[in-house]
This record gives structure tokens, C-alpha cells and sequence, in this order.
């Protein structure tokens, strides 16, 4: 939040479009999506014909439904007006209190203390990204934030947003009663596809707009990508939807080739990053909740250099995370397209090297 400039935010630069006769339209809203006629409606009632068309709708922030949640002062964070909101009230809170700790949260209780702010994340779970990462990992983090003296308060319920001067919020109370005392509220508490046009349209909808792994939708002749997309993935033989921003940046790629009639599918192994402190990390795979028999550390886990690989119980690699430790994410990917059941004595091991590792 605020390390790079703004035009690191953007796909492509806006001279591109029309460079490359792509017709942008900004700042306008489709209101109906008519497979039959292979149209979409713009608010002002215009109608756009297609032969393909790509729905890449996104996600919505979850709001809060507790009582104080419309006050000034509680924000949220999606889009790059978020963004500037948030920086610009660290820039002035003295207190920050943050709802939920799973990515969002923990990143912006990471910004909020780099800012000087008093932080205290609250979460629902025992530990912070405790579905995401099982305990063994969320232990990690949770130290993490403690150790950089964040308020880490697991196991609780939010009650109310307290109102404080002229209609802003004041602070969080708990459903023991509790009182936090904030300037600031920050909401992570996830997001949800944006389905609505899809869904009123007679798409296959189920947590997000289900495709094939070609990103096709039920009608043969829409596609999804992005957050949207609860997709096929070939590799690991189940419909995933992700919610990170490499998902959202590759495929695409892979949609617009299959709309062109190429063959082309979505395989590639999911990906997120997060930079936290002085930990960063980067993490490949796909792991359910509690769908993992063991975690295998490899490195020093106190001092946050180390690498983490969850398997299953036929000894496959699931997922791998590198904390701290470099240009090794390739290696973990091909461990876990690889599919071989690994001896876990070796996987910790650092005297093996981690690409002899692809060959077990």
C-alpha cells in the first residue's frame, strides 16, 4: 500500500487499447447479459452484440452486518480509491482496529503499524488464516504480527462498530462486552463473486460462474475469468475458485485463446505472494481446508527463513510455501505437478537439494 506508483497497477497502459483497436469503455455499466440473442445491455439501454464474450465481473467486499457498520471510518479495501482512503487515515490514526485476519487484514494491520498506528486484528478462528494455511502455518503468522506488536485477538465475535465524533466510528465491540478504542475500523472479512449478471442470465452459478477448464460456461458461447470463475482445473480434477491476483492476471490469457477456437485450458498451479514485515513469501498449490495429513518444514521456522510443504495422505505435495527463501517457487511447482508420493525425511532435509527433489 503506497510502495509503488499507481501505474504499476495497471494490465496495460490506456494508450494500448487503442492502439490495438480494443474499444474501451470506462465508466459504463452492463445491466443484462441475453444469451439468446447474444447481446449484452448497457444501462442507458444500448445493446451490444457478440459472438464470444468474457465475464470478468470480479468480487465484491463482504460488509459487515452488525450495528455501527454504515459509520464514517469503517473502509474496506478492493479498489484503488480504497487504497488512497486507507493511507490517507493511517496518516492520522493513532489506533486502528482490524476485522478479520486473513490476507487483507493481516496486509493492512502490516501497513497500519509500518504507519505508527496501534493495531489489534480481530478474528472469528484460533489463529489468523487458520482455514487457508491449517494451524501448523497460521502459528507462523500469527507470531509474525504479535512479534511486531500488533493486538492479535483470535476467537472473538464482533458485536458493534461504536460510533465516535460526528457520525465516525470509535472503536469494536465485542460479544463479551469488550471495548477496542480505534480512529480507524478496516473490514476483511472476504469477498464474493460478482455473479448477478450470470446468474439472471440462466448461467451455472455456484460459489462464482462454474466453466470448464477452457473457462467456457454453460453456454458455449461465455466465458468467465478472475475471481468470477469457480473453473475445471485439469491438474488437480475439481472446480477451484481463486481469488488471488495472479489467477486473475493469467486466466484470461488462457480464455481469450480458447474464445479464439485454440485449445486451450487453465492448468497452472495456483499462486499467491504476500509481503508482511520482513517476511515475504510465496505459496503454490491448492490445499482444502483441513485437507492435508502432514506439513513438512524445511529451514529455520523461528527465524522465518524456511520452506513449507503440505502433503497428503498418499504422501503427495499438495502445496508448498518459501518464507523468506528465493527462486525456488519453480521447484515447489513442479513438485507439485509432479504428483509423486515423497519420503518427508528428504523433503526436510536441506543437505538435499530441492530439484533433486523433482526426480524422486
Amino acid at each position: 500500500m503506497g510502495k509503488h506508483g499507481r501505474e504499476k497497477l495497471y494490465v496495460q497502459p490506456r494508450e494500448w487499447y487503442g492502439e490495438h483497436d480494443v474499444d474501451l469503455r470506462l465508466g459504463t455499466r452492463v445491466t443484462e447479459l441475453d444469451p439468446a440473442a447474444r447481446e449484452i445491455v448497457l444501462a442507458g439501454g444500448q445493446r451490444i452484440g457478440y459472438s464470444r464474450l468474457l465475464l470478468a465481473t470480479g468480487s465484491s467486499p463482504r460488509r459487515l452486518s452488525v450495528p455501527g457498520a454504515d459509520l464514517g471510518g469503517v473502509l474496506y479495501l478492493r479498489y484503488v480509491g480504497d487504497s488512497d482512503r486507507i493511507k490517507a487515515a493511517f496518516e492520522n490514526a493513532a489506533r486502528v482496529a482490524v476485522i478479520g485476519a486473513g490476507w487483507i487484514g493481516l496486509e493492512t494491520a502490516a501497513a497500519a503499524r509500518a504507519a505508527g498506528a496501534e493495531v489489534t486484528v480481530l478474528e472469528m478462528a484460533e489463529l489468523p488464516l487458520l482455514r487457508v494455511l491449517g494451524r501448523e502455518v497460521a502459528e507462523v503468522f500469527a507470531r509474525l504480527h504479535e512479534q511486531n506488536g500488533v493486538d492479535l485477538r483470535c476467537g472473538v465475535q464482533v458485536a458493534e462498530i461504536t460510533a465516535g465524533g460526528q457520525g465516525t466510528a470509535g472503536g469494536v465491540r465485542l460479544a463479551d462486552g469488550t471495548q477496542i478504542d480505534a480512529d480507524v475500523v478496516i473490514a476483511g472479512i472476504g469477498i464474493t463473486p460478482n455473479v448477478e449478471l450470470a446468474a439472471a442470465a440462466g448461467l451455472a452459478v455456484d460459489n462464482g460462474v462454474v466453466t470448464d477448464e477452457r473457462l467456457r460456461t454453460s453456454d458455449p458461447d461465455v466465458f468467465a475469468a478472475g475471481d468470477v470463475a469457480n473453473a475445471f482445473h485439469p491438474l488437480l480434477g475439481k472446480h477451484i475458485r481463486v481469488e488471488h491476483w495472479a489467477n486473475a492476471r493469467h486466466q484470461p490469457v488462457a480464455a481469450a485463446k480458447a474464445m479464439l477456437g485454440q485449445d486451450a485450458s487453465y492448468d497452472r498451479v495456483p499462486y499467491f505472494y504476500t509481503d508482511q514485515y520482513d517476511l515475504g513469501m510465496e505459496y503454490a498449490g491448492y490445499v482444502e481446508p483441513g485437507g492435508y495429513e502432514q506439513v513438512v518444514f524445511r529451514g529455520d521456522v523461528p527465524g522465518r527463513e524456511f520452506i513449507a510443504f503440505w502433503l497428503g495422505d498418499d504422501g503427495r505435495v499438495l502445496a508448498g510455501m518459501n518464507v523468506n527463501v528465493w527462486d525456488v517457487n519453480d521447484t515447489i511447482q513442479d513438485l507439485v505437478r509432479g504428483g509423486q508420493t515423497m519420503d518427508p525425511s528428504r523433503l526436510a532435509d536441506l543437505a538435499v537439494p530441492l530439484d533433486q527433489l523433482t526426480g524422486d
